[in-house]
């Protein structure tokens, strides 16, 4: 039984593969095009909704890790599909490189998150799919394929977020800086502060996002900027926070709102007020990322960047009006726009607002409310996180979806690289 990190999807394929090589990629798809079989890849089994399930053939990339190249005076590196985010950071800082920006969870598979459309949050920087410079996957017919802003530029914009249903992605080019140190800064403040302000924190900081905690006026703002000192010495404070507070504790606060829905509202203001106030300095590939053990159910919406305000003040209305059983805070970050035809940010630069519920915890009459919100301010949906929109409403809210639909059908007619759910978003 396969099931991915929330366990809200579980499902047992017919079969299970690691190829070891570009070539194995190849000889996999041929096999399964002779069979009339489907295929789908697992990375790290991070997304909450089904893109993985499948009765038919499941492929990991494990086995297909690590930098085929990087070239530190082009700003370039060649990598793996499968090469996990932690390994990518490390093997990149041994080059004396980092990326640009990264998400706050580094589990995925590179390969997952840029077709999914992971992001970080800046405003000058885009998703991580808009730091490729090229991609090279392996398409229905069993052949080897690369696509770059020079070289098949509609496959590339297609490409960069697809679900992993325009073929298998076995490489991608990404644009790399060389190593940087962030100097990391959190802070509590009270909600009305930050949206004050947020032209402000946006602008002025390399990097910003805030966790907003229901019930509350409280927030926790998280800043941070290249910096030249040098790295703090570990005095335990950070490592405390990251792995007590932020994990154990907050475990034991959720299993208590699970077992007590009604206290939900009580550990959101205990958890507001224990919001940790410290600098850290660290290398970059460190600090993006937070570990998150306490396992959860999430949703996710981009909003144009200006409706951020409205937006909370619908949110304050929904919680005065209908009290939810929630206590996990709410996240907002900010992207740059892009050309990705499937991507959230797509021609406007915006504000993702991410909702959890721990797991474990009925989130359907939360999340739909939430929605309806998001929805109403021309929102679209993170394809990793839970959703309930369908093939009209989404080629509704993305311009370039019959373009993708069209790159779709001439790449894989047969439909080798859909699975059920795929089938339902795209109306096949």
């Amino acid at each position: 039984m396969i099931t991915n990190w929330s366990g809200s999807v579980r499902f047992s394929p017919h079969q299970s593969t690691q190829p070891v090589s570009e070539e194995d990629v190849v000889t996999l798809v041929k096999q399964a095009r002779k069979l009339g079989s489907s295929i789908r890849v697992m990375g790290s089994g991070h997304s909450f909704t089904p893109l993985i399930e499948t009765d038919a053939i499941l492929v990991s990339f494990d086995q297909l890790q690590g930098l085929d190249d990087v070239d530190a005076n082009k700003r370039l590196s060649s990598v793996w599909a499968g090469t996990k985010l932690k390994a990518l950071g490390e093997l990149l800082f041994q080059k004396g490189c980092s990326l640009e920006n990264l998400g706050d969870i580094n589990t995925q598979s590179i390969a997952g998150a840029v077709s999914t459309g992971t992001h970080g949050t800046g405003t000058r920087f885009g998703n991580l799919s808009d730091q490729l410079e090229s991609i090279t996957l392996v398409t229905a017919d069993g052949k080897i394929r690369t696509c770059s802003r020079e070289k098949d530029e509609e496959l590339f914009h297609a490409t960069r977020v697809s679900l992993g249903s325009l073929g298998l992605i076995t490489r991608m080019q990404m644009r790399v800086e060389p190593c940087y140190r962030l100097h990391y800064k959190s802070q509590r403040l009270p909600l009305q502060t930050v949206l004050d302000r947020l032209e402000e924190f946006k602008t002025k900081n390399r990097h910003f996002e805030f966790f907003w905690f229901p019930y509350t006026e409280t927030t926790q703002c998280k800043f941070m900027n290249k910096t030249n000192l040098p790295p703090t010495k570990r005095n335990g404070w950070s490592a405390f926070n990251k792995w007590v507070l932020e994990n154990g504790a907050f475990w034991c606060l959720s299993e208590v709102a699970r077992q007590i829905p009604r206290f939900s509202r009580w550990v959101s203001q205990i958890s507001a007020k224990g919001v940790p106030q410290f600098e850290e300095v660290g290398e970059s590939h460190a600090l993006f990322t937070t570990p998150r053990l306490v396992r959860f159910n999430e949703m996710e919406y981009s909003i144009p960047a200006e409706a951020l305000p409205s937006v909370i003040e619908e949110i304050c209305r929904l919680f005065h009006k209908r009290p939810f059983y929630v206590h996990f805070p709410i996240e907002v970050r900010f992207v740059k726009r892009d050309d990705i035809w499937l991507s959230p940010a797509y021609q406007r630069n915006s504000a993702f607002i991410a909702i959890h519920m721990y797991k474990g915890m009925p989130y359907q009459e939360y999340f739909h409310a939430m929605e309806q919100i998001f929805l109403q301010y021309d929102g679209r949906p993170h394809w990793g996180k839970t959703h309930s929109l369908e093939v009209e409403e989404l080629r509704r809210r993305y311009p370039r979806w019959d373009d993708f639909q069209r790159i779709r059908q001439q790449l894989d007619p047969d439909g080798m690289f859909l699975n059920p759910y795929l089938k339902r978003l795209f109306g096949k």
